[in-house]
């Protein structure tokens, strides 16, 4: 349905391999958080969150319908958000660095942006 190549978005990189890196990244954050209670509880709700961006995607590139595509791009702008959230949690209770979170929460609002502009413009097409 939409791929980097449609011109949907500027980036370069295939946005099915881009959701798998970002999910890697979160795996990776996830492994070095701190072992108390509330960094392992909100870390498994970003694991959660931020692994299954990429998942719905694939689903939506595989869509049979546009409004198939339409509505699994909308689920992976979704968990973008809810990660955004756990993220901000995790700075704002002072479990993490905002620094240590700074690459993962950019790549975050990027993607953001990114499916943002894809539900649109299928919208309006």
């Amino acid at each position: 349905m939409c791929t980097t190549k449609c011109g949907c978005f500027p980036e370069e990189k295939d946005l099915r391999q881009r959701t798998k890196e970002f999910a890697l990244q979160i795996i990776h954050m996830f492994t070095k958080l701190p072992k108390t209670t509330e960094a392992q509880v909100l870390g498994k709700q970003v694991l959660r969150s931020g692994t299954s961006v990429g998942a719905n995607y694939r689903e939506a590139y595989r869509a049979r319908s546009r409004a198939e595509f339409i509505a699994k791009c909308g689920d992976s702008l979704r968990e973008l958000e809810e990660t955004t959230y756990w993220l901000e949690l995790l700075v704002d209770g002072k479990i993490v660095p905002a620094d240590r979170l700074s690459i993962v929460r950019q790549e975050c609002d990027e993607l953001i942006a990114i499916f943002v502009t894809i539900l649109k413009s299928s919208k309006d097409s």
